[in-house]
């Protein structure tokens, strides 16, 4: 059973009431990035390759990010907690997928802690501004025997 947006916004931070949905609550973009190098996952482990912080258009109140067709990581601003008794799915918000547009994500264990990312296809440029609502979150009951305890346990936590 998927729990309620109320629910999901109290196990994240920080939010704006705007942010909370009836089944989930809106991530806002943070960072964007684009990897420069080559990456690696193999039977026993992995290595995300080298990224380069994209710049952004910086304005009086905002930052806003121009991006051109590709393939970009974006950082959310929220710290999430996924509880030890559920599990955690991310999906792009609809104005991303209306402006060309998609973001992929990965299942979110129990336990997990952290600013997650995602995988920001543009198939047209694109302009995002620094705090605009990309995903949504929402979190179902889960049965497990563990919790998570991998390698991205506590990301971009400063």
């Amino acid at each position: 059973m998927f729990r309620s947006g109320a629910f999901v916004a109290e196990q994240c931070d920080p939010i704006r009431e705007h942010q909370v949905q009836p089944n989930g609550l809106d991530l806002t973009l943070d960072a964007v990035f684009e990897q420069v190098g080559p990456g690696r996952i193999e039977r026993g482990g992995k290595q995300v390759g080298e990224r380069t912080r994209v710049e952004s258009l910086s304005g009086p109140d905002d930052a806003t990010y121009r991006l051109s067709p590709g393939a970009y990581v974006v950082r959310y601003e929220q710290t999430i907690r996924v509880p030890a008794d559920h599990v955690g799915f991310v999906y792009p918000r609809s104005s991303l997928l209306r402006n060309s547009a998609m973001l992929n994500t990965a299942v979110w264990d129990a336990g997990y802690e952290g600013r997650g990312e995602g995988l920001l296809q543009v198939g047209h440029e694109l302009e995002l501004e620094e705090s605009a609502r990309v995903a949504q979150l929402v979190f179902a009951r889960a049965e497990h025997e563990e919790t998570y305890d991998g390698d991205y346990q506590g990301e971009n936590v400063e």
